[in-house]
C-alpha cells in the first residue's frame, strides 16, 4: 500500500515540475494557461491514483476470492463433516430456548425422551433400524450425556407425508411424552398438493408444540437426487415460528457440486440416504445440538411465538379412525373388516370388494375436517366414489399395478366452517382394468 502511494506522489511531483518549467520558458503565456497546465497535472495525478486504487482493490478482491477458496475443506466420504457443510446446513438457527431446556435436563442426568417423525428416511430405509440417522442421533445423545436416560421413539412410516403425519403424531409419538421431536417430511410432501401439505406441516408443528410436555422441535430437510424437496415451502413455516431447520439438502448438494463425492456415494437410489448418508444427517444434527450446548449461558428469553398460525392450520390435533376405532353404520355388498398387521405401516383395514349388486361403507363422524387413508394396491385395486352428507366429493383410484409395493395414500375430502356430525359414504366399483378391491385404512379427522 505504502509503495503504491509513494509511486503515485512521485508521478504527480514529476508532472507538476514539468508544468512549472513549461510556464517559465513561455513568459508570454498567461496565468490562466499556466493554471490550466497545473490542473491537467492534478487530473493526471488523480487518474494515476485512481488507477492505482482500482488495481489495489482488484488485487484485494482476488486475494479474498483466493482466501475463500483456500478455506473450503473438501468432504471425505464417511469422514467428519466440514465447516462448510455445517454452515450450509443451518437454514435457520431458530429460537433455542426449548432445546436449551432439554440439554440442561440431559446435563443434569434426567430422563429425556427423543422422538422422530417422518417418512421412509426417518424409518431407516437403505440404512436399517440401527444405522438410520434417528437412531444414530439418539445414541449420540445417550453417549454424550451418559448420566441421563435417553428414550428413543421412531415414528417414521414410509410413503407418509405431513397430512398423514399430523393425524397420527399424537397417538404414535406425543403420547410417549417426548422432550425433543425431529420432523422430516420434505421429500414426502409434494408440490402437487402444496397448499394442503403446507397447512398440514404447519398443523403438525403446532400440534407438537402445544403438547403438554412442551417439546422442543428441530426440523430436517432432505432431498431427492435432482434437488426436489419441499424446503422452500417448509422453511416458510419454520421461519414464521423461528423453529430450527437443518438442511441436509443444502449441505449434501453443495459437496456434490464441488465434486467431493457423487450422489451414488450417499444413496442407493434417487431419494434415500444409505449408511454414509444417514451418518451425515446425524452429524449435522449433532453439530447443531453441540453448538447450542456450548452456548447455553447466552440462551434465555421467550420461546418461539406460536400465537399466530402460518396458515389456516385446520388439521391441528388430528387423529385417525381405523377399523378398531370406528364401525360402519351401514354396509352393502362384500365388506370385510380385518386386523392386518402393518399394511403400509398401519394396522387394521376394511376391505371392500366391488360386486354387481354394489358395495358401500357408510360412517358417521364428528369433525370439522375429514380425510381418508386408503390402500394403493399393486394387484386388484378398484375405484371408490366418495360422498359426504350426500354430496359427491371425488373418485379415488387405488390401482397401483406395476408399482414398488402396497402403501397407504391419503386424500383430504372436505373442511367445514365448524365441527359437526357428518355422513361419509364410500361406494366401491370395479376399475377399468378389472380391479375390484378397495382398502380403507382409516378416516383422518380433526
Amino acid at each position: 500500500m505504502g509503495k503504491k502511494i509513494l509511486a503515485v506522489l512521485c508521478t504527480a511531483a514529476m508532472l507538476l515540475s514539468l508544468s512549472a518549467c513549461s510556464g517559465s520558458e513561455n513568459s508570454t503565456t498567461s496565468g490562466t494557461s499556466s493554471a490550466g497546465q497545473t490542473s491537467s497535472a492534478q487530473e493526471t495525478s488523480s487518474a494515476a491514483e485512481n488507477s492505482s486504487e482500482q488495481q489495489e482493490s482488484s488485487a484485494e478482491a482476488s486475494e479474498s476470492e483466493t482466501s475463500e477458496e483456500e478455506e473450503y475443506t473438501p468432504y471425505v466420504l464417511d469422514g467428519d463433516i466440514t465447516p462448510n457443510m455445517i454452515s450450509k446446513s443451518r437454514l435457520n438457527e431458530g429460537n433455542k430456548v426449548r432445546l436449551a431446556n432439554v440439554i440442561k435436563k440431559l446435563q443434569a442426568g434426567e430422563e429425556v425422551t427423543v422422538g422422530f417423525i417422518g417418512g421412509s428416511i426417518t424409518q431407516g430405509t437403505s440404512a436399517g433400524d440401527q444405522l438410520c440417522y434417528a437412531k444414530l442421533t439418539a445414541d449420540w445423545l445417550a453417549d454424550t450425556y451418559s448420566t441421563a436416560k435417553v428414550n428413543y421413539i421412531n415414528a417414521g412410516i414410509g410413503a407418509t407425508g405431513s397430512y398423514i403425519g399430523v393425524h397420527r403424531v399424537t397417538e404414535q409419538l406425543l403420547t410417549k411424552n417426548p422432550d425433543l421431536v425431529f420432523v422430516e417430511f420434505s421429500v414426502n410432501d409434494t408440490y402437487a398438493n402444496t397448499d394442503r401439505d403446507k397447512e398440514a406441516y404447519d398443523s403438525l408443528l403446532r400440534t407438537i408444540w402445544q403438547y403438554e410436555t412442551s417439546p422442543a422441535i428441530i426440523t430436517l430437510v432432505t432431498t431427492q437426487e435432482d434437488g426436489t424437496s419441499m424446503q422452500q415451502v417448509h422453511s416458510e413455516v419454520a421461519l414464521h415460528y423461528d423453529i430450527p431447520m437443518i438442511s441436509y439438502h443444502d449441505a449434501i448438494l453443495d459437496v456434490i457440486d464441488h465434486g467431493d463425492i457423487k450422489w451414488k456415494d450417499i444413496s442407493d437410489d434417487n431419494i434415500h440416504p444409505n449408511v454414509p448418508g444417514h451418518k451425515i444427517v446425524s452429524q449435522l444434527l449433532q453439530s447443531y445440538i453441540s453448538d447450542v450446548a456450548a452456548d447455553l449461558d447466552n440462551i434465555s428469553g421467550e420461546e418461539s411465538d406460536f400465537s399466530t398460525p402460518a396458515t389456516n392450520a385446520g388439521f391441528v390435533g388430528g387423529k385417525l379412525l381405523g377399523a378398531d376405532d370406528i364401525e360402519p353404520t351401514e354396509t352393502t355388498g362384500k365388506v370385510v373388516i380385518r386386523a392386518e398387521a402393518g399394511y403400509g405401516g398401519f394396522d387394521g383395514v376394511t376391505m371392500c370388494v366391488s360386486e354387481e349388486g354394489g358395495t358401500s361403507v357408510t360412517y358417521n363422524v364428528e369433525a370439522k375436517s375429514i380425510g381418508l387413508l386408503y390402500g394403493m394396491s399393486i394387484a386388484n385395486g378398484g375405484l371408490a366414489d366418495i360422498y359426504i352428507d350426500d354430496e359427491f366429493i371425488t373418485t379415488i383410484n387405488s390401482d397401483f399395478t406395476g408399482g414398488w409395493g402396497n402403501y397407504v395414500e391419503c386424500a383430504h375430502l372436505k373442511t367445514f366452517d365448524q365441527t359437526g356430525n357428518h355422513v361419509v359414504k364410500i361406494d366401491v366399483r370395479e376399475n377399468t382394468n378389472g380391479g375390484k378391491n378397495f382398502i380403507i385404512s382409516s378416516l383422518a379427522v380433526s
